[in-house]
């Protein structure tokens, strides 16, 4: 257990939090544990709806990881079997359901991903599926859960009310989803449950069962919802704003850089350490050239990641790039982009198909792919857009095939 005061685990736990459910219920669990020596349990559920993490997962799963440094044991529930529903929050329609295979592999690449931020030790991390309580529910105990909710209580959740008032579907299954994941809290004894402001409806519910099962209700803490670096949407894949926690060293560096200025304290208090006061110079324009304070906060965030001599080493590489194009005002590529072989059998009539050429640098896995990254102005030849996937290139050695603003690949024809 943490030697730490009540009030020393409070200020670090409560930094970033959006809301908590209660904070003197909080201090009393945090006062008993000490007194106690038992480690408090907390909760946090992951659906595996999808194969990557990125930064917004991580604000959630770094909270956790603080409450394991003071002591404390971490709960992670992999939703195998919730996934099957899909979590309605924030969705104005019902998700596609996902076989188990496809859930089962994307569990196993959460758990290497939450690896990187959790301790994984077994006295700090237990890990459970909740496909091992809800697997073997029987059609009366499903009634008696649905039993403990009403469809008014339901409908106080904004996503569905939105939808009912829409007149848009609401599948029976997804009213069941607060249930089975308030259902995760009692069967594993939560003290405290994790989530973003999303999930608060979600996590409220759970309190509710847990004193209708005669447990002690859990804390509920609410973190914010990370802001993607086009500073407007949610960090999201689908939108394309996002991190992934296993992007290359300089791929996350360079991203990392696009953060909005706005957006800068906001990922400071939730993605790293750094005191307060440190995060308010680093801020102010006034205090810190804005490209310093930007620099910084790529790499104390993607240190996280990546060994710290390979983040200052992407530092590096993108001072050099950005320093040359401020010089040529021209394209520069960086010295490590690979070279490709293209050769003959790639060409009809003299020209490479972009469709064929794109897949054949590794720059996309399918014809589909590409067309999507021409669609949104992501594939250039020699610093030029391409803007029809259709088209043939009458290409040379030395050309400059790049995908996005970090991607290159120096032809080489056979």
């Amino acid at each position: 257990m943490s030697f730490a005061t009540v009030e020393e685990q409070l200020r670090v736990l409560t930094r970033g939090c959006e809301r908590i459910d209660t904070l003197d219920e909080l201090r009393r669990k945090l006062a008993a544990s000490r007194e106690g020596q038992r480690p408090l349990r907390i909760k946090l559920g992951l659906d595996p709806t999808a194969p990557d993490i990125h930064l917004g997962h991580t604000v959630v799963l770094r909270k956790m990881r603080q409450f394991q440094d003071l002591g404390h044991k971490a709960v992670l529930i992999i939703g195998d079997y919730t996934a099957r529903v899909g979590d309605p929050s924030g969705r104005s329609k019902t998700r596609p359901v996902l076989d188990s295979a496809a859930i089962e592999k994307n569990a196993r690449t959460y758990m290497d991903q939450a690896g990187r931020i959790l301790d994984t030790a077994a006295e700090r991390l237990e890990v459970r599926h909740n496909s091992e309580w809800l697997a073997g529910m029987t059609f009366a105990d499903v009634l008696k859960l649905t039993g403990q909710m009403t469809v008014g209580q339901m409908l106080k959740r904004e996503d569905f009310r939105n939808r009912f008032e829409a007149e848009a579907p609401i599948g029976v299954h997804e009213l069941l989803y607060p249930l089975m994941q308030g259902w995760d809290s009692v069967c594993i004894q939560s003290d405290v449950e994790l989530g973003g402001t999303d999930q608060t409806f979600n996590n409220l519910v759970g309190r509710d069962l847990q004193r209708n099962a005669g447990q002690e209700a859990q804390v509920v803490m609410v973190m914010p919802i990370l802001v993607g670096l086009d500073g407007v949407e949610k960090m999201s894949k689908s939108l394309g704003n996002y991190v992934g926690v296993t992007e290359a060293p300089h791929d996350m560096f360079g991203k990392l850089m696009s953060v909005p200025d706005a957006c800068m304290s906001n990922y400071l208090t939730l993605l790293t350490a750094m005191p307060e006061a440190e995060i308010k110079a680093l801020a102010d324009p006034g205090r810190t050239h804005p490209m310093e304070a930007k620099k910084r906060l790529a790499v104390e965030i993607a240190a996280a990641f990546h060994p710290r001599e390979k983040i200052e080493h992407a530092r590096h590489e993108w001072e050099q790039i950005h320093q040359k194009k401020a010089a040529t005002g021209g394209l520069v590529v960086p010295d490590d982009a690979p070279t490709v072989a293209v050769g003959g059998d790639l060409f009809v009539d003299g020209r490479v198909p972009l469709l064929k050429l794109v897949v054949h640098c590794g720059f996309a896995a399918t014809n589909g792919e590409v067309r999507r990254l021409v669609a949104e102005s992501g594939i250039r030849l020699n610093g030029d857009v391409l803007s029809d996937p259709t088209c043939s290139l009458a290409i040379k050695t030395g050309d400059i095939l790049q995908r996005g603003k970090r991607k290159f690949a120096r032809l080489a024809v056979q």
